[in-house]
């Protein structure tokens, strides 16, 4: 008979040790062990091999079989880099309600509708309420298969009757195998289920997308490990109130992670954005003090976002820093150049700050277009509506460079904007119909602002 014993596993690293200590010796982690029961397996003999493999020269090795296959999204397949790879294990993680379940129906039905059979395992809902949800959003296929199950053998088996192309996971933390003692979402569970389905999906050339819950700070829940098992993690990002959803790459075996998708939220499902630049101004708030237009850079792809900032008087004795949308670090980096270079003052101010439309601009460049919104909203003096900016603010009040300048500039010009404030060096970035006028200080940024 096989023996029970309990252990305390990380859920970052996935270590194991006999009782409970505040921090993981493995990984560092500060209270990441949870309690597990696991069988001792009563087997003495050695470990089976599952596979066998033999080496040979890296010039005679094949990648024929390892060729992304479009999803039929654009934005999907600018994300991951052409389209999902046969063999490849992709786990995808969201708040609940962004529409990852969506998201995921559309790409199985497309693949279906080009001929491919897909599998689709709902470990949280019946089949008929994928069935619902599939009718709603018009994308009923034959050869999009439904199965409700939660039993590791069991999808196996599926896998096996169905001989599908893809295979979609929803979701892996809802999965156990029965031969593990430990509750379905623990870490041995998610550990050995996410390893199991790799294994699977590599001996079949299966392209695999795992589903994964989120923690309340937005991490992926569960073991670190399990990032680390698999090829590529996306990020599916959005407020529900808000209609823009975005995808992006953090790990990405096949290709880069400088990429975004957009996606905006219909009563017909998610449709790409193919021009994010119009929805994020297409509200515009022209000839209003404390709203600049950045040019800004997602990967290699240049983005124009509405940046909004309010400064009004405050009675408490620590005024208010609000940032949405903004790093707020970087907010307070900008307030501190401005009040030591500039001679503005915030002490007694409340500031907001405000990436309007959704949307989330966390590089340095944007910090020029702060300042500028800043100072626009103190002095309650409009920035003319032909006028983009983009700069990273320095802590001597320098204004730096940033990457892909002429991508942003030729996005700018392509919207109809006239002037362009940008960091020095940048006079020899020639773009038709846009005239740029370089700053090296911050005092040079506020004075050179036309009126």
């Amino acid at each position: 008979m096989a023996k029970s014993k309990t252990v305390f596993a990380c859920t970052a690293c996935g270590a194991q040790v006999p009782k409970w200590v505040g921090r993981c010796a493995s990984c560092g982690e500060w209270n990441s062990l949870v309690e597990e029961l696991i069988t001792a397996s009563s087997s003495s003999g050695a470990t089976a091999v599952m596979g066998a493999d033999t080496p040979m020269p890296m010039t005679e090795i094949s990648i024929d079989e390892w060729t992304a296959v479009p999803t039929g999204s654009t934005e999907i397949d600018r994300v991951l880099g052409g389209g999902l790879v046969p063999g490849s294990v992709t786990l995808i993680g969201g708040v609940p309600g962004v529409g990852k379940s969506t998201l995921l129906l559309q790409l199985t039905a497309r693949r279906c509708r080009d001929g491919s059979r897909c599998l689709y395992v709902s470990a949280e809902e019946s089949k008929q309420q994928v069935r619902l949800r599939a009718e709603r959003l018009g994308l009923l296929q034959q050869e999009l298969w439904l199965v409700a199950s939660t039993s590791l053998p069991e999808i196996v088996h599926h896998i096996e009757t169905v001989k599908p192309e893809l295979v979609i996971i929803d979701s892996i933390q809802t999965i156990f195998d029965p031969d593990l003692s430990s509750a379905p979402g623990s870490v041995g569970q998610v550990r050995h289920c996410a390893h199991r389905l790799v294994v699977e999906a590599k001996a079949r050339g299966l392209a695999t997308v795992l589903v994964g819950h989120v923690t309340k700070e937005g991490n992926l829940a569960g073991p670190r490990v399990l990032e680390h098992v698999v090829d590529t993690v996306l990020e599916f990002e959005g407020d529900r109130t808000q209609e823009l959803r975005l995808l992006r790459a953090v790990k990405h075996r096949f290709g880069s992670t400088n990429e975004i998708g957009l996606f905006e939220m219909h009563d017909k499902g998610l449709r790409g954005v193919p021009d994010p630049s119009a929805l994020f101004l297409a509200d515009r708030a022209i000839g209003a003090a404390g709203s600049t237009v950045i040019a800004t850079s997602e990967g290699h792809r240049p983005l124009l976002v509405e940046v909004q900032a309010l400064v009004a008087e405050s009675s408490l004795p620590s005024p208010r820093r609000s940032a949405q949308g903004i790093d707020s670090g970087r907010l307070a980096v900008v307030l501190a150049v401005l009040e030591r270079h500039a001679q503005l003052h915030f002490a007694k101010r409340d500031v907001y700050a405000l990436a309007v439309g959704g949307a989330k601009v966390v590089e340095p460049g944007a910090d020029l277009g702060v300042a500028l919104a800043v100072v626009s909203a103190l002095n309650d003096v409009p920035i003319p509506e032909d006028v983009v900016v983009c700069g990273e603010v320095g802590l001597a009040g320098e204004i730096r460079r940033v990457a892909h300048l002429d991508r942003r500039l030729s996005e700018a010009a392509r919207h109809g904007f006239k002037r362009a404030i940008v960091p020095p060096g940048s006079a020899s970035t020639a773009v038709d119909g846009l005239r740029v006028i370089p700053v090296s200080t911050i005092a040079q940024a506020l004075s050179a602002l036309p009126s």
